[in-house]
Order: C-alpha cells, then structure tokens, then sequence
C-alpha cells in the first residue's frame, strides 16, 4: 500500500505516518525498487499498534521502547509485558478518574434539568 492508502485507511496524515518512523515508534517501512514506501500487511500491524498505543497515552519514547525491544527478540517478551501492563495501570487509572467527574457530572446536570423543569435551582451544594 502507498503511504496515501494508508494515511487514508488509519486517518492519519502521511505526515504522521513519516513521523512514527522517522522517530522509531513503528519499524522502517518497506520500500519498493524505487525507494517509495510500500507498506505490507506487518506494517500495517505496526501502525495499528503506534495509533492504538498513542490513542491509549502511551509515550513517544514508550512506543520507542516498545519498538526496540520487539526487536531484540524473544528475550525482550518479559520486558515487553511489563511495559504493556504499565499502561493498563495507568488507563484504569485514568478511567477511575473519569468516571468520577462522569458521575459529579450526572449529579449536575440531574439538578439542572429538575431545576429547568420546574424553575427552582437547589444549593444544596454548588
């Protein structure tokens, strides 16, 4: 696939997608004959887990990690673990939080719309 394809298939720009390999979030690209990127389906897979990984807060220099690692083989897998366990801690983390302001927020908007309805805002707490 061309880096247009697959700028249009992941909805990141060509940009972006120069950019993870440029800084070694995902491995080098294939390239054609002619030197032009030629993204197989193991590239493909990279820049489904950089966009994944990114999406979930993960750190350039994580996803780097990561990269490396994956790279130096099977020896690699426990660290590998550790790092990927790591950030589910800290997205359940941070899910934790945000369920919290989800529910602060319902709470709100509950006595709001009580008070839309009949006129009278409660302050029983701001």
């Amino acid at each position: 696939m061309t880096i247009r394809e697959v700028s249009e298939q992941y909805g990141v720009t060509p940009d972006t997608l120069r950019y993870y390999e440029k800084m070694g979030m995902i491995p080098p690209v294939t390239r054609n004959a002619s030197g032009i990127r030629d993204y197989t389906e193991e590239d493909l897979r990279w820049v489904q887990l950089a966009k994944c990984m990114r999406a979930s807060g993960l750190s350039v220099e994580a996803m780097v990690q990561y990269v490396r690692l994956f790279q130096q083989g099977d020896a690699t897998i426990p660290a590998r673990l550790e790092l990927l366990l790591s950030q589910k801690a800290e997205l359940l983390e941070k899910r934790e939080k945000i369920d919290a302001a989800l529910n602060w927020l319902e709470k709100k908007i509950e006595r709001y719309e009580t008070a839309a309805a009949t006129g009278v805002l409660e302050w029983k707490d701001k």
